[in-house]
């Protein structure tokens, strides 16, 4: 059936691809924990995502996962890195060690093999690898994927992009359009290097607008001004839209801080303001939330959650975590209700996934995002939520 495709790394990139291109591909997926190779050859998802869940309850089997690369990489005619590349403030680069990895490995057991890098990586990076293995058969495609709505992201795409101007990309780009149920969905074929700045200053574009809602909002808040009156009557305008303008504690996650602070890195010896604003923008912003906290004087703060929003299962880069470091410096004594967390993260505060004991135990409870299990302490509730939406 179709192509032999392998995708190596199963956090919400790599599953969400590798179901996708499974519809007309036969697809294995290169993992190293076990855990989730498991899960996935019994067709459960190891990630929260409705779409993903649902994909794999309807279809037994529609992709193996193994832990063994000569298995996984042997056979492949396409080889998906979706690994990890944390930012790295020492370097003040992306740490791409485990793309280069993969890499190294994949070329020293099947060759002839195309590699997509569909892990976000600094600007140049493919050039780089290419040249290092002597190879034209590396190709990077960037991913615009929203935590919690990967699968269905990838379903209905934006724009697919591949970073290459040569068969092998026009094939790729192919097998993501057939997998999609979107129809006419935009490709854009270009070179490597582009491919990779159109994927940091998309996400920096969309921090951007954030920190731009944010900082509206703090004006607002600061004026005793009605923020919503306000958003409502910027959004009307066609050219800005009613979207993506829910103001926040910061914007965070696993793309946009890193990306951000990528991209910056990459501006070294450029001229640049807005680039660098964007970034000192949040950390701005965060500190605005915990000075409008203390100055309520809370005796016990409680912090509802600390996933970004609905749907996801992940905290990992979450504005609120900066939040609550700042609100322990200050000397607040803070509570954190998070069912997905089984011990403290840190010493800045203690857990509590009692709801209802820890609804009672704080004055103070905030909320990036209000749902209804918070409607009965509304009252207590601080959160800069106006439209309920992300």
């Amino acid at each position: 059936m179709g192509f032999h495709i392998t995708v190596v790394g199963l956090g919400y990139v790599g599953l969400a691809n590798a179901l996708l291109l499974s519809q007309h591909n036969t697809v294995s997926a290169l993992e190293t924990n076990p855990d989730r190779v498991n899960l996935i050859n019994k067709s459960m998802s190891p990630i929260q995502d409705h779409e993903i869940e649902q994909f794999l309850a309807q279809r037994e089997h529609c992709i193996f996962a193994t832990t063994d690369p000569f298995l996984a990489l042997e056979h492949a005619d396409f080889i998906v890195v979706a690994t990890p590349t944390d930012y790295d403030p020492d370097t003040q680069y992306f740490n791409t060690t485990s793309v280069e990895n993969v890499i190294a490995q994949a070329l020293e057991i099947n060759p002839l093999a195309t590699i997509i890098i569909k892990s976000t990586v600094p600007v140049g990076f493919t050039e780089k690898m290419k040249s290092k293995h002597r190879t034209d058969n590396i190709i990077f495609s960037p991913e615009f994927l929203r935590e919690g709505k990967a699968l269905y992201d990838n379903l209905y795409p934006s724009r697919i992009i591949l970073g290459a101007l040569s068969e092998q990309a026009n094939t790729f780009a192919s097998l993501l359009k057939q997998g999609a149920h979107k129809q006419d969905v935009k490709v854009l074929l270009t070179h490597s290097t582009e491919a990779e700045a159109i994927k940091l200053f998309s996400n920096t574009y969309l921090a951007m607008r954030v920190a731009f809602f944010n900082e509206l909002d703090t004006y607002c808040e600061a004026k005793d001004l009605n923020t919503k009156e306000i958003i409502d009557g910027v959004s009307l305008d066609v050219r800005i839209g009613d979207h993506y303008n829910n103001p926040s504690f910061g914007y965070g996650g696993y793309c946009l801080p890193k990306d951000t602070k990528q991209l910056l890195a990459n501006f070294e010896g450029v001229p640049n303001d807005m680039i660098s604003a964007i970034v000192s923008a949040n950390e701005t912003r965060k500190q605005h939330i915990v000075n409008t906290i203390m100055a309520k004087t809370p005796r016990k703060v409680g912090v509802y959650r600390l996933i970004m929003k609905t749907g996801s299962d992940n905290f990992r880069e979450s504005a609120i975590l900066d939040v609550i470091a700042h609100l322990h410096h200050a000397g607040a004594e803070i509570v954190v209700y998070e069912p997905n967390l089984h011990a403290p993260l840190s010493d800045n505060f203690s857990l509590n996934n009692s709801l209802s004991s820890f609804k009672a135990e704080c004055d103070l409870i905030i909320t990036n995002r209000v749902v209804d299990e918070l409607d009965d302490v509304t009252d207590k509730l601080y959160t800069r939520d106006l439209f309920h939406k992300d």
